[in-house]
């Protein structure tokens, strides 16, 4: 039985790993570290932790008496390390806080790993590792920085972050790679593009227009909207992870790309349209809307979804304008493909939305706190 330990699980990728590997294998453990920090929701995980099959541990990936704990009575097989501050926003305000959770805590990590996986040393005095093990480290396409209007990121594009997260987040590569060249451990990377799907907590962008449509609020949208991302369903990132880790090279990086380059103000367009689109053909969804406008025949009118909502606002500081990545090496090497087209997956987020308002203000009124210590307070 393979043990897994998987950091920042109860938020929004990690959240949906765990889900993917519990249901694709039987015979696996794994254990969720989470600090439950204000994007980690105990509560979307709560129905995957039994204690047997799936562990969960409330703590810090900078605790280094807790990691060394968790790897002695564990012995995991692969560590996954999704635990990160990633909002830009946020980072602009406090830089200070990306460096020690994305750098310092996956340092501790990897020394936490070194410990408890070295089981000797060879005649040069490299360390000898445990068979099977592998640390692999979840970042973004943002450590590459801005491409113009064409182009693509390769594993060679050279790393020029622009943002103190993407900054944090380049730091910690070169760290996990640092371990690699230094101690010989058995690590990998992959970078991937912007994420979107089930559980996405609502500060970022299509959930918080979402969000923002379901409450009759202003669709904010930075500068001219101009800005590029390539998205990728939460899924398919999850599906590429796992083959990584259980196929991919040691000590190699690759790149996860969805092939749906979407400008900001086109996602925020279909996402408006798709919503309205939904609410005509299942009326039903119309219920959810926190604005309410009843028309004369008594049925609540829709007519106010459209595009007036929109709101343009000042650019993000060094808001980089277009990524897109080239996944050619892990569709060479391991067959991965992105499955979801964004016309595909962006009706299959909204109608998760809209079916799960119970999550939404769960995750945006504090109450998984509450739901934390009801749980696991008395233990």
């Amino acid at each position: 039985m393979k043990t897994y330990l998987v950091t920042g699980a109860a938020g929004f990728i990690g959240a949906n790993f765990i889900k993917y590997l519990l249901k694709r294998y039987d015979n696996i453990r794994i254990v969720v570290l989470d600090a439950l920090t204000y994007a980690g929701n105990l509560g979307t995980i709560a129905d995957d932790i039994d204690n047997d099959r799936c562990i969960f541990v409330r703590g810090d990936i900078g605790d280094r008496s807790l990691a060394d704990e968790l790897f002695a009575r564990y012995k995991f097989d692969y560590v996954v390390n999704f635990a990160a501050e990633s909002h830009v926003d946020r980072s602009i305000e406090n830089p200070q806080l990306f460096l020690q959770t994305n750098i310092l805590g996956t340092q501790n990590l990897l020394d936490a790993a070194r410990r408890s996986w070295v089981t000797g040393h060879d005649e040069t005095g490299y360390p000898l590792w445990r068979n099977g093990v592998r640390f692999h480290q979840v970042s973004t396409d943002e450590v590459y920085g801005s491409l113009g209007a064409e182009g693509y990121f390769t594993e060679h594009t050279p790393l020029c972050p622009h943002s103190p997260y993407s900054a944090s987040k380049t730091s910690a590569d070169l760290f996990v790679m640092a371990y690699r060249d230094t101690y010989h451990m058995p690590v990998s990377i992959t970078r991937c593009s912007n994420n979107y799907g089930p559980y996405h907590f609502p500060e970022k962008l299509i959930p918080l227009i979402i969000k923002n449509i379901l409450e009759g609020k202003s669709l904010p949208v930075y500068g001219d909207g101009s800005n590029v991302r390539d998205w990728l369903y939460v899924e398919d990132h999850c599906k590429a992870i796992d083959l990584v880790i259980s196929q991919g090279r040691a000590g190699e990086v690759y790149n996860v790309g969805g092939h749906n380059e979407k400008t900001n103000l086109e996602i925020v367009r279909l996402t408006i349209a798709t919503i309205h689109r939904l609410m005509e053909s299942h009326p039903e969804y119309r219920k959810v809307l926190k604005k309410q406008v009843i028309t004369p025949d008594g049925d609540i009118d829709i007519s106010w979804i459209n595009d007036s909502l929109i709101t343009f606002v000042k650019d993000r500081l060094g808001h980089d304008q277009r990524y897109a990545i080239d996944p050619t090496k892990i569709h060479n090497e391991l067959g991965w493909v992105p499955e979801t087209t964004f016309e595909v997956g962006i009706v299959k987020t909204i109608e998760w939305y809209l079916n799960h308002q119970d999550w939404v203000e769960e995750v945006t009124s504090g109450e998984y706190q509450k739901y934390y210590d009801r749980m696991y307070g008395n233990r």
